[in-house]
């Protein structure tokens, strides 16, 4: 591959390149199409209830392509930062083939909001990275990072499942008022 194909490194010595800069101006573009446009407002009102976006007039079928268009040119942008960045050699062995799961996880850990996301990718970026570099230096197996994200994950996906699971109320909702019944005598006597 030649140089003018590769993307620059930001810091000479480290393995960040201009791929980053990429990445976080996706994420402003992103945030504004999802928060501050006329497509976001229709890309959460499909997502919220696709059959009220209908009745409201929002063409559903086209917002599910422009969706998926606008999420495979990010994972495309994805792919390229990956070749051209940090694995120059083209598409060989050396590429992180589970990078599809760990974006789940990240989606997971932001809260799908562009900005959460932001800031779980580059914890779990940290985690990557630091890991081969904790088992070299102090003899850590690599398998605790994996153990960390796990647990990680546990414990943003087990408060959900235990309130539906056991039928408790959402944190912050009013709590619902019990009816109380009044006996039939008293019924009677009231009248």
């Amino acid at each position: 591959m030649k140089d003018s194909a590769i993307l620059f490194d930001l810091f000479p010595g480290y393995n960040l390149h201009f791929g980053f800069i990429l990445s976080l101006a996706c994420v402003v573009l992103v945030w504004w199409i999802l928060d501050r446009s006329s497509l976001g407002f229709q890309f959460r009102a499909v997502g919220l209830n696709p059959k009220a976006a209908r009745v409201a007039g929002i063409n559903v079928n086209a917002m599910y392509v422009y969706a998926m268009l606008i999420a495979g040119g990010l994972v495309g942008l994805a792919g390229v930062d990956q070749v051209l960045g940090t694995v120059t050699t083209g598409f060989s062995a050396g590429i992180d083939a589970g990078i599809g799961f760990d974006a789940i996880t990240v989606a997971l850990l932001g809260g799908s909001n562009p900005w959460g996301i932001l800031a779980a990718g580059i914890l779990f970026g940290a985690f990557k990275a630091g890991g081969f570099s904790m088992q070299a230096a102090e003899g850590v197996p690599i398998d605790i990072v994996l153990v960390v994200q796990s647990l990680i994950v546990l414990f943003i996906a087990a408060p959900p499942l235990v309130r539906a699971i056991f039928r408790l109320p959402q944190p912050g909702s009013k709590p619902r008022k019990k009816r109380t019944r009044t006996a039939p005598q008293e019924e009677v006597a009231a009248k």
